[in-house]
């Protein structure tokens, strides 16, 4: 709960930040793919380090590492290609971290009877965050520029500054929460293979086009809002208001569905996101972009809360089957997910490129919002294979 503080700051106002210096929607983009690779090899590193540290420790390490990096780049005078680059993979580095052991905490911290309930309540508080944060850091960033401190005057690139040390401080408390628990580490040392059961092989697909998807939704918000809409303020306003409705229709579903119930809200999101590119690709405009992005908000959480319990559904299937331990999973997923991610951006910097920024800006998202509509007949077929097939 106290790093979903952070986490519209990294998701929302980086690339907003990004867009303010330099302009350029591309830049965003290749940010973000170096991000994600940097994800995957620390997801690499991680399993190592897993031998002689404590999963805690390593989560704690990165949500830390996070944020220096972040306020790093925000104190940095000039922004090119390069610096964004290294700053993207140090980042992604930091959250490969968090996200790894997060996911192998949460597996072993729960089973499938209560996940849909589990991934509901933490979706409901890190919707609540992105309501309130998005909010009150526009606010800040939108008034700041008229400000002054001492007798001088104040920049909305000062604000990122000073937005970037309280949540390095927030990160703090984060640690010192999550350093009272008891966690164990992977029984077996060995987690990198190369051949895998052929159900395993579908769920990476599954990851494929999740993570296609996952990349412009970090991206496309402030690309679309700094060109189309307005400030920071604006972009903050958006997320805040649509994200309310989201966190309690996801606490609802959390609480009342059960596992049968999953596909159904697994499809009910994949429509949302598409409707929602639709809207942005017909009217490109800045009535569009606020349509689409509150599209975008209902579909993330919703989209997580019936994705993740079918990841590890089918986990835990797996690794009854091959008898390795999750973190061998956790670590393949991660690719999974880079290579769709990987994907995404890269069609959005070659349309940037090789056609024009606008149409990149109407048709990448379109395009990826069509081809994971795919992600549902693959996920039901995952799961009737489970069902009927395997037990444990």
């Amino acid at each position: 709960m106290l790093y979903a503080l952070i986490l519209p700051i990294i998701e929302i106002f980086v690339g907003a930040y990004i867009m303010r210096n330099t302009g350029m929607p591309a830049y965003v983009a290749i940010y973000q793919l170096c991000m994600y690779a940097g994800i995957v090899f620390s997801s690499l590193l991680n399993g190592f380090l897993l031998r002689k540290f404590s999963s805690s420790l390593l989560y704690g390490f990165g949500i830390i590492l996070s944020t220096i990096v972040m306020a790093t780049m925000m104190f940095v005078n000039s922004i090119g290609i390069v610096e964004l680059g290294i700053t993207g993979l140090i980042l992604g580095f930091s959250t490969g971290f968090f996200w790894t052991n997060r996911y192998f905490l949460a597996l072993n911290a729960t089973n499938d009877a209560n996940r849909n309930y589990f991934f509901g309540l933490e979706t409901f508080f890190f919707s609540m965050w992105s309501i309130l944060v998005p909010l009150i850091v526009g606010a800040f960033l939108g008034t700041i520029e008229e400000s002054s401190l001492f007798g001088r005057s104040l920049s909305v690139n000062t604000g990122y500054q000073i937005v970037t040390v309280i949540a390095f401080l927030i990160s703090i408390c984060a640690c010192i929460v999550l350093a009272r628990g008891k966690f164990n580490n992977p029984s077996q040392k060995k987690f990198l293979y190369v051949k895998f059961h052929i159900l395993w092989h579908k769920l990476l697909a599954l990851a494929g086009l999740k993570g296609m998807v996952q990349g412009f939704l970090v991206t496309t918000p402030a690309i679309l809002v700094m060109r189309l809409v307005g400030d920071e303020g604006t972009l903050g306003l958006i997320q805040g208001i649509s994200g309310a409705l989201t966190a309690i229709l996801v606490y609802v579903l959390g609480r009342v569905t059960k596992p049968r119930h999953r596909m159904t809200v697994f499809g009910f999101g994949l429509v949302i996101f598409f409707i929602g590119t639709m809207f942005n690709a017909i009217m490109f405009s800045a009535t569009g972009v606020i349509i689409f992005i509150f599209f975008k908000v209902m579909f993330q959480p919703i989209h997580d809360l019936a994705y993740f319990p079918t990841m590890m559904k089918t986990i835990d299937a797996v690794k009854k089957i091959e008898k390795r331990n999750e973190y061998t999973y956790i670590m393949s997923h991660e690719i999974g997910l880079f290579i769709g991610r990987a994907f995404g951006l890269l069609l959005f910097i070659m349309l940037s490129y090789m056609v024009s920024e606008m149409f990149a800006l109407k048709y990448a998202l379109v395009i990826v919002g069509t081809i994971q509509l795919v992600s549902l007949p693959l996920a039901k077929h995952i799961i009737k294979e489970i069902d009927t097939k395997y037990t444990y």
